[in-house]
């Protein structure tokens, strides 16, 4: 069974890794041809001659892929309220069919609210590697979390 994470479990400096997920080249064009339809996350021959030298993941799509691997792996069905928004987002490097996507997820700041006590703010920063080790993209957030004590489920 899971850890189901809560806001008191957060601890600034904490590092959790949250687990991985392969890319495939089918995936990463069906994801570009509905929400990024650039030459080079869509077409083979017009990627092979970008600047990328072949197909790469739309850095959305690699956002997506980074947030399916934080909720499988923090279990936050009970205490997830939801984010305020973003503070960063910053795509370092492509992402290629073939690629291992890692996420690390490195808690900031803790503010437990002071309006609502069953509730706070965790200000985080989550990291995607890939197989070799580079940071592809980092996302600099801040997401609500439910308090344990105050958890009714």
């Amino acid at each position: 069974m899971k850890k189901q994470w809560y806001f008191d479990d957060f601890v600034p400096g904490q590092e959790i890794e949250l687990g991985e997920r392969s890319v495939n080249e089918d995936e990463i064009i069906a994801f570009a041809l509905q929400f990024d339809p650039q030459p080079f996350h869509i077409d083979k021959e017009a990627a092979a001659k970008s600047i990328y030298g072949g197909v790469i993941a739309s850095g959305w799509h690699t956002c997506a892929m980074m947030m399916r691997i934080v909720l499988d792996g923090m279990g936050c069905e009970e205490a997830s309220m939801g984010s305020p928004g973003l503070d960063g987002v910053r795509w370092l490097q492509p992402v290629r069919a073939g690629d291992t996507l890692k996420v690390r997820y490195v808690t900031k700041e803790v503010k437990p609210s002071t309006s609502k006590p069953d509730r706070g703010v965790v200000y985080s920063t989550w990291v995607a590697t890939n197989q070799k080790g580079e940071d592809v993209c980092t996302i600099d957030g801040k997401a609500l979390f439910r308090r344990r004590q105050h958890n009714t489920a």
